[in-house]
């Protein structure tokens, strides 16, 4: 018998543990541990609250926790509940799939000022997350300035400019909801380095910005090379750029509707400025040398605004014990492979990159590398050995039957129109399992 231990709930850690059922069969234990008591990560709390399409995915991962072979073993920080170490102790192998869910440095002047956010915290506030459910953004702002040019800054401005009504079938938590209708925001900046042909934004989430009742984006012509140098794009880029001209053409009637969203390309935020708060941001104009790499010009800019949300990338959170890459933000590895006996996968072992989907070939690579170290087992005692040590500690853990029961709750106590209202609160997902 194997005992794997994977460290993180996410897509990472669900595809790894499908992969080891599907390579041992009856042969493998499997413990999946995360430190809330909900399994799913990035689907739950990172995926927006109105792409439930996507969020769906977590139907697949259920049916992994349905085997007696793969555990979930929720409410448990690892390097307090229990250390790196000792996991190694009682695993085969200890794979972490953590996932990147701190934020990337805005490494500006006055980025430590209020109404400065980075994306992590506010797209946790919007899907509950109970680490930012206090968080309460400075939704008074007429002027909101997104750096980034990627998907995460669209659901970031999406969800901003949406009216109630365009949240029916979301689950979008309560408390984020109110303070969105109170809102108000007129205008969105999205400010890239570079420019129309370098973002990372996909066309469907482009389209949906097109479509928003009460919001209009806009384009600056100038900032497009020649239409023929599209033909030169790859086919899902070119679409995304066939998105940014449509919002070229001027329709009088949406000119008329109450949110701008701006995309100011070639810009770089250079520092935040205000009086204890937000008041501006000082941006410089850049350009692209040979290489398509941005450079700054000299040429400044003052763009007023009362929020700035930094949607730059996030990072692996350090784990004491386990080698660090500081300046990619993730484990240092060779290939999964950190040190004899443990291994990382996804955004921890890559950084953040590629999609939901892109962890599955990661997550069977990874037991394939495990299959290559670990031979039969080494005869250790897996999950017997960490109920044991959990118990001699008073370690509450939640298990996957008490989650569908937390889920459960979760759809009793929904708004008309949606499928579920998170809770927000640790104790409260606890208590509600009962």
């Amino acid at each position: 018998m194997r005992h794997i231990a994977i460290i993180g709930s996410g897509p990472a850690g669900y595809y790894s543990a499908e992969a080891a059922q599907k390579k041992y069969g009856e042969d493998v234990a499997v413990d999946i541990i995360d430190r809330l008591p909900v399994p799913f990560g990035l689907i739950r709390t990172g995926v927006a609250p109105d792409h439930q399409s996507i969020k769906a995915v977590s139907r697949r991962y259920e049916k992994t926790n349905l085997g007696d072979n793969v555990r979930f073993v929720g409410n448990v920080t690892v390097g307090e509940d229990v250390s790196i170490d000792e996991l190694q102790g009682l695993y085969d192998a200890v794979v972490l799939a953590t996932g990147a869910p701190h934020d990337r440095a805005l490494d500006i002047p006055g980025s430590d000022m209020n109404g400065v956010i980075g994306s992590a915290a506010f797209v946790g506030w919007y899907n509950g997350h109970p680490d930012f459910k206090d968080l309460d953004p400075p939704l008074d702002a007429k002027s909101v300035a997104i750096i980034g040019n990627g998907n995460v800054a669209l659901d970031v401005a999406r969800i901003l400019a949406k009216t109630e009504d365009e949240f029916v079938g979301s689950d979008i938590v309560g408390h984020a909801l109110n303070s969105l209708k109170q809102s108000k925001v007129e205008q969105i900046t999205f400010l890239g380095r570079r420019g129309p042909h370098q973002i990372a934004m996909t066309p469907k989430e482009l389209g949906e910005l097109g479509k928003l009742e009460r919001a209009k984006p806009y384009v600056e012509i100038d900032d497009f090379p020649d239409i023929g140098d599209d033909a030169m794009l790859e086919p899902g880029m070119r679409k995304s750029v066939t998105h940014l001209r449509d919002f070229l053409i001027s329709d009088p009637e949406e000119s008329l509707k109450p949110l701008g969203i701006n995309f100011d390309f070639f810009a770089m935020p250079i520092e935040i400025q205000g009086d204890g708060k937000v008041e501006k941001l000082i941006v410089e104009k850049t350009a692209l040398d040979k290489d398509l790499r941005s450079a700054g010009t000299g040429e400044l800019y003052e763009l007023e605004c009362q929020m700035v949300i930094s949607c730059i990338g996030y990072r692996t959170p350090p784990i004491e014990g386990v080698p660090y890459e500081h300046g990619r933000g993730r484990f240092a590895n060779s290939d999964g492979r950190i040190l004899p006996g443990l291994y990382c996968v996804g955004w921890a072992r890559r950084g953040p990159s590629g999609t939901i989907g892109t962890n599955k070939p990661d997550g069977f690579a990874i037991i394939e590398t495990v299959a290559e170290d670990i031979g039969s087992g080494n005869r250790k005692e897996g999950r017997e050995g960490l109920d044991r040590l959990f118990g001699e500690r008073g370690v509450e853990t939640v298990t996957f039957r008490d989650w569908k029961k937390i889920e459960e709750a979760e759809v009793a106590r929904a708004r008309e129109g949606s499928p579920r209202e998170k809770f927000t609160d640790i104790a409260d997902m606890i208590a509600a399992r009962d």
